[in-house]
């Protein structure tokens, strides 16, 4: 007799369909599994055994025959534990056997036969409901695997007598309910920002409009502080939105004890991080830091000090919106809607351009600082600012800041605007004003005649791509959602301009 348990194997974050096969049957005394195994899952024998040998469950002295169909398909990680000590009681007879029929199985076992919390529940829980099944999953994780449906039939037992318990009717599992996040602390507030208006007006462009931000200035000028307040002035996640994103976490694990936010994520990797950990793959495939920033902020802070190969790397998710893996035995992808924020010192001993400040080795120390961005990554940056030492009298007696709140319903306003603009020319999966096409933008800009010539002759003068010609008209498209103006006057394609002009200074030293 062959036991056969539904489960899944992950290709980036969708769950594909697994079958769990187990035959027990005369012959050689042992457990063998099969089915393109890796370490974690060929460790399985002995976790199952023991953890079948604590519930009181003692194993015959047969060969015991252990299938991951598809055989060509690789299976990855320890959630294949709980399938397959549930095929071996179902062929033995501990439970019955049509009972896990409608059911997707995912769980680790530890020794003692309770099961541990697993990555990738989510996504295993909303393939279940794609086929139409339930999901048999740890209790651990069963507040985030809730979130896939409410009429799907979840079961998050905490050992495996548990399920043996529930299939023979002794003791129910009830479902699992949805978890949310409970109130984090406060975000840092605008309010704290004191000087600086040029830039906080680029942060709230930056943010109404979805735009990548890079801020140059000497140590201290507060380019740091300011990103670290965009998160304070973004909007929540939407319900999808909300979904990729825990997908995503659920998958690298980072989902703590299941709980679901809508607050959109806010990376800043160091800048020793490797390309691996900036776009994803490794010997075992994970989402890097621009696929869990999906839907967020990406901030990278002392810019010039990651390695080229990295920063490159970025190129093609800020073009495409994904990580692509490539290696010889598979290819994944994930999903990498990002805003990148950057910041940056003028040079190697960062003061270039400060009153009374001379660099010891002239203009080469700006040059070759800046030169190590290359250029066709800064001419997928939106808005270039630069970002001066906050003076003394700003300090004594600032002025009253605005705080985040009034900010934040500014960009909610100007984001509202653009999503029902894009609902209405039937694209629906674009939200913001940086991810419109190329094709559209020029449409969406019904600029007046003195705001034509005004860009016809910046183009000329300043040779502009046509990927920075595009982002020019993005930019000035948020200035105008953002003053509540159906069309864009010359005075929102200048200031759009005037961002696009220090980046092209920028782009010239690299």
């Amino acid at each position: 007799m062959v036991a056969r348990v539904s489960t899944v194997a992950f290709q980036g974050i969708e769950g594909v369909p697994v079958e769990v096969q187990v035959m027990v049957a005369p012959g050689k005394v042992g457990m063998q599994i099969v089915g393109l195994p890796d370490k974690a899952v060929a460790e399985s024998r002995e976790r199952v055994q023991a953890a079948l040998h604590a519930t009181g469950l003692a194993l015959p002295p047969k060969r015991i025959t252990v299938n991951l169909a598809p055989a060509d398909l690789p299976k990855e990680g320890s959630h294949f534990d709980l399938p397959i000590a549930l095929g071996l009681m179902a062929a033995l007879g501990a439970v019955p056997a049509d009972a896990l029929d409608g059911y997707v199985v995912a769980g680790e076992l530890n020794l003692d036969g309770t099961i541990a919390a697993i990555s990738g529940a989510l996504p295993a829980a909303i393939a279940a409901n794609a086929a139409g099944k339930g999901l048999i999953c740890p209790a651990a994780s069963g507040p985030e695997a809730a979130w896939a449906g409410e009429g799907m039939e979840i079961l998050a037992p905490r050992s495996l007598i548990a399920i043996a318990n529930h299939f023979k009717g002794e003791q129910k599992l009830a479902r699992p309910q949805p978890a949310i996040r409970g109130a984090a602390a406060a975000l840092p507030d605008l309010a704290d920002i004191k000087g600086q208006e040029s830039a906080r007006r680029a942060l709230e462009v930056a943010a109404a409009g979805g735009h990548n931000l890079l801020m140059v200035g000497p140590p201290g000028a507060g380019k740091s502080m300011l990103a670290a307040r965009l998160p304070s002035i973004l909007p929540p996640l939407s319900p999808a939105e909300l979904l990729e994103v825990s997908m995503i976490h659920s998958i690298a694990g980072e989902l703590a004890d299941g709980r679901l936010t809508d607050r959109r994520p806010f990376r800043t990797p160091h800048h020793s991080a490797t390309m691996a950990a900036l776009t994803g793959g490794g010997a075992r495939a994970r989402p890097g830091e621009a696929s869990l920033a999906h839907h967020g902020v990406l901030f990278l802070d002392e810019l010039p000090e990651f390695s080229p190969q990295a920063l490159d790397a970025l190129r093609q998710p800020l073009e495409t919106g994904e990580c692509v893996v490539a290696r010889a035995n598979h290819r994944v992808s994930y999903p990498s809607h990002i805003q990148l924020v950057a910041a940056m010192n003028p040079c190697r001993c960062g003061m270039a351009g400060e009153p009374g400040h001379v660099c010891a080795r002239g203009p080469r120390c700006q040059s070759d600082y800046q030169g190590r961005v290359s250029g066709p990554l800064l001419d997928r940056i939106d808005i270039r600012i630069d970002v001066p030492a906050v003076t003394a009298l700003d300090l004594i007696k600032p002025a009253a800041s605005e705080p985040s709140e009034i900010v934040a319903q500014r960009v909610a306003t100007a984001r509202m605007r653009q999503r029902q603009r894009f609902i209405e020319a039937g694209l629906p999966a674009v939200t913001t004003n940086a991810r419109c096409p190329a094709a559209l933008i020029e449409a969406l800009v019904n600029a007046d005649a003195g705001g034509l010539q005004l860009l016809r002759d910046a183009a000329e003068k300043l040779k502009f791509s046509a990927r920075g010609y595009h982002r020019i008209l993005k930019v000035a498209r948020t200035l105008a959602d953002l003053d509540g103006s159906e069309t864009v006057g010359r005075l929102h394609l200048a200031e759009a301009i005037s961002y696009r002009i220090a980046g092209e200074r920028l782009s010239a030293a690299a």
